[in-house]
């Protein structure tokens, strides 16, 4: 601790608190200060600002890297998937607890099992970021544990890195700032001992440490834009490592639908681009394959409820085409009576609207078995196998046995401290 404090600026300000004081010439201090020190204090800075925010233990940040997302990996003998989540924390959550993949404390419980979440993790509700420091910390321990969890990006992730906000709420504002100004705190923090190399404007965006503004919805925009335009921080660290589309063994999923021209286009290079984009492109120049009703993260060919209204034959011609693929796993359209399947089961249409924002249905999960066997997972029911018309299902709204709402009340409420 002393030799940290040493590094930093003016240590004499804190010498009256010890009897003793190293001198900062010495060899070691010196050689601990220019080469260790600079490293563990930034990322004791990133886990402070980050716990004091999430109001938990998280784990580490990746940072970016220049591997393509994966496009495909190996099948697994239990695989998962879980739809749109749009700022729900609580049907997040319980999302995961029906799945098997948390404990009681928000642990992995999964062990070996896989799970893909379809994206969609922003807009229409108050709690986007809790989402992605959960999610985040789950890849982690899944992996420890001998399995995984994919996060694909859905149309809302491309939506905010290309500065289209207008789905997003003044709940997730409020959030996004309180997280900005941690983050400020964290630069001023390594700015002052010297281990933050930065712009001038970036050092006075950190001495702002911005509060809530006058006009909040005037603001939000210009809030959103600045923390979620590409090579942002917040960009780097919770988007553009993930992929647009993955395939599982012979499952493809992918948040709106993959078309014949994404194929020819290639599907490992949409990834690739995609996080190109989000890490050095420019807001207002998405890839092509991005934009509009036949973009892969827009497209509802596949999805519309009345099945009369998919493109089966499309979407047949799409997976012979792709090695290995057998069905598609698909979220973005709200299907009324919870996970079904559609094209003689060459489809999975998993959006449920189990956010709040957006429908407030119960969640539901997919689970698939060898690579083979399809079922519907629900609270407080026996596993259903997946048909083509799924019975309504009821709103949300009431509690649900098995969800310790006194525990998700604190963690919304950043008061949850794992052990």
């Amino acid at each position: 601790l002393c030799r940290a404090v040493l590094c930093c600026n003016n240590p004499l300000q804190l010498m009256g608190w010890f009897g003793w004081w190293p001198s900062t010439t010495d060899a070691k201090t010196k050689q601990f200060c220019s080469k260790e020190f600079p490293k563990l204090w930034d990322s004791w800075v990133n886990s402070f600002v980050d716990t004091a925010f999430n109001g938990a233990p998280v784990s580490s940040a990746p940072g970016p890297t220049l591997e393509t997302p994966p496009t495909a990996v190996p099948a697994a003998p239990r695989l998962v998937a879980i739809g749109d989540l749009h700022g729900d924390f609580r049907k997040t959550w319980r999302a995961f607890r029906i799945a098997g993949l948390i404990d009681e404390q928000g642990r992995w419980s999964g062990g070996s099992t896989v799970c893909v979440q379809v994206g969609d993790v922003l807009d229409r509700g108050d709690h986007e970021l809790q989402i992605f420091y959960l999610l985040e910390r789950l890849q982690v321990e899944a992996e420890h544990a001998g399995g995984k969890l994919y996060v694909l990006n859905g149309n809302h992730e491309t939506m905010n890195v290309s500065s289209n906000h207008r789905y997003a709420t003044p709940g997730a504002t409020v959030e996004l700032m309180r997280w900005q100004r941690w983050q400020a705190l964290g630069r001023q923090l390594k700015q002052r001992c010297k281990c933050y190399t930065a712009s001038a404007a970036s050092v006075s965006e950190a001495q702002r440490a911005p509060g809530p503004p006058a006009n909040l919805f005037g603001a939000a925009h210009f809030v959103r834009t600045e923390a979620m335009q590409p090579g942002s921080e917040l960009t780097q660290r919770f988007m553009a490592e993930h992929p647009i589309v993955l395939q599982v063994g012979s499952n493809l999923f992918v948040h709106g639908g993959v078309l014949p021209s994404h194929v020819e286009y290639g599907l490992q290079r949409i990834n690739q681009e995609t996080k190109e984009w989000m890490l050095q492109g420019s807001a207002l120049k998405p890839p092509a394959f991005l934009r509009g009703a036949s973009a892969i993260v827009w497209a509802r060919d596949y999805s519309a409820e009345d099945e009369d209204r998919c493109d089966c034959s499309k979407l047949q011609q799409v997976l012979q085409s792709i090695p290995g693929a057998k069905r598609m796993v698909v979220g973005h359209t709200i299907q009324g009576g919870g996970i079904n399947s559609a094209c003689e089961g060459q489809v999975m249409r998993i959006d449920v609207g189990m956010s709040r924002g957006c429908g407030d249905r119960e969640p539901q999960v997919l689970e698939i078995l060898d690579d083979k066997r399809v079922r519907r997972l629900r609270e407080g029911q026996a596993p259903e196998e997946v048909s083509r018309t799924a019975p309504p299902q009821d709103h949300g709204g009431h509690h649900t046995p098995g969800v310790d709402e006194g525990l998700l009340r604190r963690v919304l409420a950043g008061g949850l401290r794992m052990s």
